[in-house]
């Protein structure tokens, strides 16, 4: 009887896209049944931008949806939820309704599908997870979508929870508590200054304080990262835990190798807003490494001053650009199109692409790319640097502070952009990677060599498909 495991995801999209390729990749390398479960409130947006019949390339017997209620109010249809309420529905809404799934997978008269052997959870989703794998005594496996140095930087924050960051700069943070494991060149006075506070009321730092304590208390640990990227931080957490840790990435390489016949997997996708492929044909009439790529990804904001601040900064810059603007990215406001300033369509007519969404991967994929304006978030510091596109770094908050200092120090493949933003620091700064200059080819030299180590990681003897491997094996052993 074939194995079967059930795959949760952080409702959240760059989450559910890392946990998709993680499912579509134990589906064909060993072939575990999948059923992957989805919130009521994102399966209907899954359906809304793929199209009903999505489903019907999913392979037969073998591979499932599955929908469990997220207990949260009614809210915007094609928006992403906020934050805080996600962490709250993680936390204490869908325990019960997921315990409910597993019970109900495991009957006689589901689908055909086996009885569930493995249960396959993001780490942010262990509240709602263990629950159900201690019941039914399953095995569970943990997935963390970022960063190892961020996670590793999330571990070394309980020690703060007393101290004030003023007090911190004050003494100067002299001293080994202010170096993190596995970590050379970022040390605690590194950090956003939301982390490390005490404040009951903050649902999204408290949840993963207490996700970090259930780190490495799972079967094994998944790390969406590759080893070359992130070697030190990977060494030490092999030496903190005695449950095995896998850097296993970039997924989206690796699931790249399923072959297109292998049951339509690889056309299975899980955008939750529709695609344009407008703006890929507009990439083919642009000259090579000409584009810079701007993206704010699924759920950071900005104001409309900010985004004012960026479109004029964009249209001084004088290089072409292709930006996704989704409707709810300007704060407070239904369509963020409506907040751009008419001057910028002036000043950018014939050179600029907008869309609402797009495919990112083959964007940045495209030879006319040359750089990525981004948030930092962590499948889009992946992807970029696995196309070799220098980054442009501006940072909201959470890991993003972690993989901008990162890119732009450690991996020597960014620059930062202020963050009260102002339009002269845009050009300044769009001008210095875009304009062929020493600093600009540098940091294309930097992101290629990325690209490279990335390509070697999920090669045949690769350390991202040889603990691929030994994922399996731990696998099929439960």
């Amino acid at each position: 009887m074939k194995a079967h495991a059930v795959c949760l995801p952080f409702p959240a999209q760059s989450h559910i896209g890392a946990m998709l390729k993680l499912a579509k990749l134990l589906h064909h390398q060993i072939g575990l049944c999948i059923t992957f479960v989805n919130t009521e409130f994102n399966h209907r947006r899954l359906l809304a931008a793929r199209g009903a019949s999505f489903t019907a390339d999913l392979p037969a017997g073998s591979f499932q949806f599955a929908v469990i209620p997220d207990g949260l109010p009614p809210s915007e249809p094609n928006a992403t939820q906020s934050l805080a309420s996600l962490c709250e529905a993680a936390r204490y809404h869908m325990a019960p309704p997921f315990c409910t799934l597993i019970g109900d997978l495991n009957s006689p008269a589901s689908s055909g599908f086996p009885p569930v052997s493995l249960i396959v959870t993001d780490g942010v989703m262990k509240f709602s997870a263990d629950p159900a794998g201690v019941k039914f005594g399953i095995p569970v496996v943990e997935l963390y979508t970022v960063a190892a140095s961020f996670l590793m930087v999330s571990m070394k924050d309980p020690l703060l929870k007393d101290r004030s960051f003023a007090l911190l700069d004050r003494i100067g943070m002299a001293g080994e508590e202010n170096r993190i494991p596995g970590m050379k060149n970022i040390t605690l006075s590194d950090l956003p200054s939301s982390m490390g506070l005490p404040d009951p009321d903050n649902m999204i730092l408290n949840l993963m304080r207490d996700v970090m304590e259930r780190m490495g208390k799972a079967s094994a640990t998944i790390i969406h990262t590759f080893q070359a990227l992130e070697a030190d931080v990977m060494n030490a957490f092999s030496y903190m835990f005695d449950t095995p840790f896998y850097a296993i990435g970039p997924f989206h390489l690796l699931t790249a190798k399923i072959p297109a016949v292998d049951g339509g997997l690889n056309r299975i996708g899980c955008n939750l807003w529709k695609e344009d492929s407008e703006c890929l044909r507009w990439l083919n009439l642009q000259e090579p490494r000409s584009v810079l790529y701007i993206n704010f990804g699924s759920i950071a904001s900005l104001t409309t001053q900010q985004l004012v601040e960026f479109a004029m900064g964009i249209a001084g810059s004088n290089h072409p650009f292709l930006w996704i603007i989704r409707p709810d990215l300007v704060t407070g406001s239904p369509a963020a199109m409506e907040a751009l300033p008419p001057e910028f369509g002036e000043e950018t007519k014939g050179r600029g692409f907008i869309s609402e969404w797009c495919a990112q991967e083959e964007v940045l994929n495209h030879p006319s790319v040359g750089g990525f304006l981004t948030h930092c978030g962590w499948n889009s510091v992946l992807e970029s640097l696995s196309a070799g596109v220098p980054m442009l770094c501006w940072p909201c908050g959470g890991d993003q502070v972690i993989n901008s200092k990162y890119v732009c120090m450690e991996w020597e493949a960014g620059l930062e952009i202020d963050q009260d933003v102002k339009r002269h620091g845009v050009v300044s700064v769009v001008r210095e990677m875009m304009g062929g200059g020493e600093k600009g080819k540098h940091l294309m030299n930097s992101a290629m060599a990325w690209k490279e180590k990335a390509m070697a990681a999920i090669g045949p003897l690769g350390s991202s498909s040889m603990n691929l491997d030994k994922l399996l094996q731990h696998v099929l052993s439960k």
